[in-house]
């Protein structure tokens, strides 16, 4: 028989709820208020940003994105990397884990103390360019590649525990018909391992997308330069457009008037309405990858970590 609720038990659901659509509004207001904002016209904005719905409703602005060669560019050298990057490391961190994760291995206490290091020091920005440039990876797109083939210890230690999980049977009966390692990490561990790959993936991906410290370290070429690292430059222009017109209005309004007109801008697009747009263009592919793969999260990360 299902008894009924008290009231406390009212009362603390409706608590929850409440706070959970606080929280859901507050992480999507963020991306709709951008969204309305970059269909605003560049004169609406100059009057204050939209809070509901655009004042000057116009699609100039992602006319412009789109049509942009340099946006567009950008945007399939970030997608090409996120792609070859995530699909690369994840493997090679999770077969040097697969190996880690071996009784028999040799050297494991090397590689242990290597490993652990490795989280908590680093050769810093200089080192690795003058390593970058000696390679010859320095401007070029494989420096958004090869270094980044290794998912870092981290991930290690969430496969190991994931690795250490699969009952010993497994691999004894494997070996017994005559498989080899590659064989068995391909055939047994990896199929058996998906909520911890797509869990590590999606961290993975979202990581190597939203980055663009590589784009500002260790490129110069306009060609190579990523999605995130064009809006922070778009970002920039903008600020220095604000500030320069912010020090103007001090001594002449008519002279900040012509500065917000002409670096500013004040017809249907401007440096801000490029700039939302663009950034919802960034944020859309990891939104829509989210809900597909929101299900491995928790599985993926506490699977392996608790024994019974």
């Amino acid at each position: 028989m299902v008894q009924s609720r008290t009231t406390g038990d009212r009362i603390f659901n409706a608590f929850n709820v409440s706070i959970m659509c606080v929280l859901l509004l507050t992480s999507i207001y963020p991306i709709y208020y951008a969204l309305i904002n970059s269909f605003n016209t560049g004169s609406a904005i100059l009057l204050g940003f939209s809070t509901l719905w655009p004042r000057e409703f116009t699609t100039d602005s992602w006319r412009t994105v789109i049509s942009d060669p340099a946006i567009i560019r950008a945007f399939f050298i970030t997608a090409s990397r996120t792609i070859l990057v995530t699909i690369l490391a994840i493997f090679n961190t999770a077969m040097f884990a697969y190996a880690f994760s071996r009784p028999y291995l040799k050297g494991k206490k090397f590689y242990t103390i290597l490993g652990f290091t490795s989280m908590y020091f680093s050769g810093g920005i200089i080192p690795f360019f003058l390593l970058l440039n000696w390679l010859n990876l320095y401007n070029t797109y494989w420096v958004y590649i090869v270094p980044f083939l290794f998912g870092g210890f981290f991930n290690v230690i969430i496969f190991n525990a994931n690795f250490k999980a699969l009952p010993d049977s497994l691999f004894e009966s494997a070996k017994l018909d005559g498989a080899g390692e590659f064989r068995i990490f391909m055939q047994i561990v990896l199929p058996l391992s998906k909520p911890v790959l797509a869990a590590l993936s999606v961290f993975m991906a979202v990581g190597v997308w939203n980055d663009f410290t590589v784009t500002l370290f260790y490129t110069h070429d306009p060609h190579l330069q990523t999605l995130q690292y064009f809006i922070l430059r778009l970002v920039r222009s903008h600020n220095a457009a604000e500030q320069l017109a912010a020090s103007a209005m001090a001594g002449d309004a008519a002279i900040a008037a012509t500065i917000n007109r002409q670096l500013l801008g004040t017809g249907t697009v401007n440096a801000k309405t490029l700039e939302l747009a663009a950034m919802v263009m960034a944020s859309v592919p990891m939104i829509v990858m989210y809900p597909f793969a929101q299900k491995y999260f928790v599985k993926g990360i506490m699977l392996g970590s608790v024994k019974g």
